[in-house]
């Protein structure tokens, strides 16, 4: 019998999360239900206390009750009930986790669940779920579910809410293991629609050489993602023909991976071959809301709900310096490549990105600043050219081969 974990401050919601363990019986499930709250619980008998999860994150439960510190409580109960969750999955006793809460709530679920590896099932019925779910999910596969009322009680639109939550909760903690598939090593490559032709094309190369090929869409939950699993050993090589998260970075664009982005893999000195793919724009949202700063600028809408705006040479040179510095960084093999006749599609003559003097910038702040430790290679041809992918391709194909023979 698949097992689903319900984690939930029991003191606030026991009563709604006595309604879910309930219908988690009826679909047949078997249930663990962890009590996250600092105070009695009401409603609900818990199967792993309160107590218990507060030392599991090095916290004593009567203390954060009588100090009235509701942050400092969340934070405390959010370690505990990772590594209670954590510890679960490792016996076996857990195949999906399911939980519901306010912002609060939600926070401490969402710490807990993203400590779980990728694959594990992990619903969040939330208040929040219809706004900005980046600080819940995080670069995880939380799924969120908008509660639409508060949860507070058991009434018409609660119920149904709830009792999805529970089908969908059980029906992924029973579908099983996947057919079992031939493994293969795995490389991690980055991708943006201006940059599709180029990794369509190095994927199937590696495919060919039997490679499983992961592409993450650069819209800085992708690069957050893939550093992830970089970090998490999942990987045996990076693609990284797309960093123009760094752009979103510098210049405060909506598509930023955060300051640590091409990072990861150089510090775990794993095979990367990067390159400077659509660091020729920044990303915003609908036209009204790029900055007023920013309005003077060259623009392109690439369709209603993103506006692109075009890199300076100024900019393109702070990009190149610190692409260069993180890849210099690199502990591995790392090799940079350089499209010479434009970064995206639609940076190439003729085109409403093409700027020679800013591609210009950045090529040479890549060259001035990367180590000679680091293979740099140029090519007069554009990023989407086929020839430039297969040469990206085989370049990381042969680390990957060289680190296993050398290892």
């Amino acid at each position: 019998m698949a097992t689903v974990v319900l984690l939930g401050t029991l003191d606030t919601k026991g009563r709604e999360y006595a309604f879910l363990r309930d219908r988690l019986v009826g679909a047949g499930a078997d249930v663990v239900l962890v009590d996250a709250g600092v105070f009695d619980p009401v409603g609900a008998d818990p199967d792993i206390g309160r107590a218990e999860v507060a030392r599991a994150g090095g916290a004593d439960v009567a203390r954060l009750a009588g100090d009235g510190d509701r942050g400092a409580a969340v934070a405390a109960m959010a370690r505990g009930a990772t590594q209670v969750l954590r510890r679960l999955h490792g016996e076996a006793r857990l195949d999906a986790v399911l939980a519901m809460g306010g912002s609060g709530g939600s926070a401490l679920a969402a710490e807990a669940m993203r400590g779980l590896p990728v694959g594990v099932p992990k619903l969040l019925v939330s208040t929040v779920a219809s706004g900005d779910t980046r600080p819940y999910v995080g670069a995880t596969d939380i799924a969120m579910l908008y509660s639409v009322v508060d949860i507070a009680g058991i009434n018409r639109v609660s119920a149904r809410v709830l009792a999805n939550a529970a089908a969908a909760a059980a029906g992924m903690a029973g579908a099983g293991a996947l057919p079992e598939a031939v493994e293969r090593p795995l490389i991690g490559a980055t991708m943006f629609g201006v940059t599709t032709p180029a990794v369509t094309t190095a994927r199937e190369r590696l495919e060919a050489d039997g490679y499983e090929v992961l592409v993450f869409h650069a819209t800085g939950t992708g690069g957050r993602s893939m550093e992830r699993l970089v970090a998490d050993g999942y990987l045996a090589g990076v693609l990284d023909l797309t960093t123009t998260e760094l752009a979103d970075e510098l210049a405060g664009g909506v598509f930023s991976a955060g300051p640590d982005r091409l990072e990861a893999a150089g510090r775990l000195a794993l095979p990367q071959v990067v390159s400077v793919g659509a660091l020729d724009m920044v990303n915003f949202g609908a036209m009204d809301t790029v900055p007023e700063r920013y309005r003077d600028r060259t623009l392109y809408v690439h369709n209603p709900t993103v506006t692109l705006m075009r890199t300076t040479p100024e900019e393109c040179a702070q990009l190149g310096a610190t692409l260069a510095r993180k890849v210099s960084a690199a502990t591995g093999p790392a090799a940079v490549f350089l499209p010479l006749r434009g970064v995206s599609a639609i940076s190439v003559a003729g085109g409403p990105f093409h700027d020679p003097a800013a591609d210009d910038a950045l090529f040479s702040a890549v060259r001035d600043n990367l180590s000679g430790e680091v293979d740099l290679v140029e090519m007069d041809v554009d990023v989407n050219d086929p020839a430039f992918a297969t040469a990206m391709a085989d370049r990381l194909a042969g680390m990957v081969v060289g680190l296993q023979q050398a290892g």
